[in-house]
């Protein structure tokens, strides 16, 4: 699995790889990486049936985990902070978990260690709705959408992924959505067993306005993390990467230094 990624820094300097969540890409992070970028070398991932990376089943945590450790081996040259936000925090979790010596240090952005059932199936319906092969607009695909997803943000999220053929002509979209579908029940669970621990430093960075923070469940990221942190950003949403960038990056390059 040869992973597509976005490289942004000197090489030399402390290496960072940073892993996107469902139904989003490497561009997503561009702003963030490049801030980073300062002073640390960065590397921005496409997951496997995201974005330019290839397409490929199963899609599972265990799937995945594979396709990050042969993306560090066979292109980094020590161990690396590992960030990763909402399904890449997941995978960013279990990696830490199960491979604590392959990384310096985690950090994961606004996702628990937690069960979050049925969180895209309204979002996948509204793809599907797009008659792709009759479209010609991504206004009309928007359109298609509407009755399965409601939120306006969430629909121009989603259309990130939609992309036109300068030859053709054809949209297509950027994600394997059948095998994202196909695996979705794993990617909605806890990617994490009773036991498992990573005693490294970690870092929990947290949207106080995302339906994704549960403070109920941050006495449990002790269990798993013995040595984390939690930051709170009061006025984000699930994206704090991009919704208080300059905040998050402050946070973060605090912590990464």
């Amino acid at each position: 699995m040869e992973l597509f990624f976005r490289e942004y820094g000197e090489v030399g300097n402390p290496q960072i790889v940073i892993m996107h969540g469902l139904l989003g890409s490497s561009r997503n992070w561009q702003a963030a990486a490049k801030d980073l970028a300062k002073k640390h070398h960065v590397f921005c991932l496409d997951l496997r049936n995201h974005g330019d990376s290839p397409a490929a089943e199963p899609h599972t945590y265990d799937a995945m985990m594979e396709d990050i450790l042969e993306f560090m081996d066979e292109n980094l040259d020590g161990r690396p902070v590992l960030i990763g936000h909402s399904m890449g925090g997941k995978l960013a979790m279990k990696i830490a978990c199960e491979y604590p010596k392959a990384i310096r240090k985690l950090v994961v952005v606004d996702i628990h260690p937690h069960r979050y059932p049925n969180n895209h199936d309204d979002d996948f319906e509204g793809m599907r709705a797009v008659d792709l092969e009759g479209l010609e607009s991504r206004t009309d695909a928007e359109t298609d959408m509407i009755p399965h997803v409601p939120n306006w943000k969430m629909r121009k999220f989603l259309l990130t992924n939609l992309e036109k053929d300068r030859e053709t002509g054809q949209f297509r979209w950027l994600v394997n959505l059948d095998a994202i579908v196909g695996g979705q029940r794993d990617i909605e669970a806890n990617p994490l067993k009773p036991g498992d621990r990573y005693d490294g430093d970690a870092l929990f960075i947290m949207g106080g306005k995302s339906r994704y923070f549960i403070k109920d469940k941050v006495p449990e990221l002790r269990e798993y993390f013995p040595a984390s942190a939690l930051e709170v950003i009061p006025e984000s949403g699930h994206n704090p990467h991009f919704e208080c960038r300059e905040r998050f990056v402050e946070i973060l390059a605090e912590f990464v230094g």
